[in-house]
């Protein structure tokens, strides 16, 4: 193999390896990993695969899942969710998720906080819809803290907790959560083109269009002093 050949080799192997190298160093980047149409704030995943960091926003629509693979820890957000990363766990803003770890991943929703009791692996399922939070321990036992209380919720066991310790704040989050799932894409033409306004401006021009042909029927001067 010539010299040159030599060094298009060794210049994949750092392509495929340094990316995941890069990966392993930062303990707050996992994998994802997804089926069907997914956003990473805001932004469509090109990919089925890519990286994601602490603090990225996840959003998978009715008909895609998303894996969140890093070591030790899985975390499966399902159709319809829209989840936080927060590298040593996971935040849900609305969906679901299903947790495997060996390394303590946690997950938020609200106020309601689930983690394993042990570092031994663990399953459990998170859902968070209506301000309702439903935790289910799949396998191993999970702490659960609700705002106000912490208990354990042994394996096999499932329980439901409200999203937030406190009534008022519950209900504000659960109307701000209807307002963005109801949200309508921006208008296409802006307020200018709505009929309202389009009547307004045809009568606009119509009646000046009036008021300058009448002004124009009168001569500049009197014909006659």
């Amino acid at each position: 193999m010539g010299r040159s050949g030599f060094r298009e080799v060794v210049s994949c192997v750092l392509l495929i390896l340094l990316p995941a190298s890069l990966l392993a160093a930062d303990s707050t980047a996992a994998m994802l990993y997804t089926t069907g149409t997914a956003w990473v704030n805001g932004a469509h995943v090109p990919r089925a695969s890519s990286a994601i960091f602490s603090g990225d926003m996840l959003q998978t629509r009715s008909d895609s899942v998303a894996n969140i693979n890093s070591a030790g820890s899985s975390i499966t957000v399902l159709s319809n969710s829209l989840v936080q990363f927060e590298g040593s766990g996971v935040k849900i803003e609305h969906g679901a998720v299903a947790v495997s770890t060996s390394k303590g991943v946690a997950t938020t929703a609200g106020d309601v906080k689930v983690s394993p009791v042990s570092s031994a692996w663990t399953e459990f399922n998170v859902t968070d819809v209506d301000g309702t939070v439903r935790i289910a321990a799949r396998k191993g036992d999970v702490t659960i803290f609700d705002g106000k209380d912490t208990f354990t919720l042994a394996q096999g066991q499932e329980t439901s907790r409200d999203e937030s310790s406190d009534q008022s704040d519950k209900e504000n989050k659960k109307k701000s959560k209807k307002r963005a799932a109801g949200a309508a894409p921006g208008a296409e033409g802006g307020i200018l083109n709505t009929p309202l306004a389009i009547e307004i401006g045809a009568g606009i021009i119509g009646l000046t269009t009036i008021l300058v042909l009448a002004h124009d029927d009168d001569p500049a001067s009197p014909s006659k002093p």
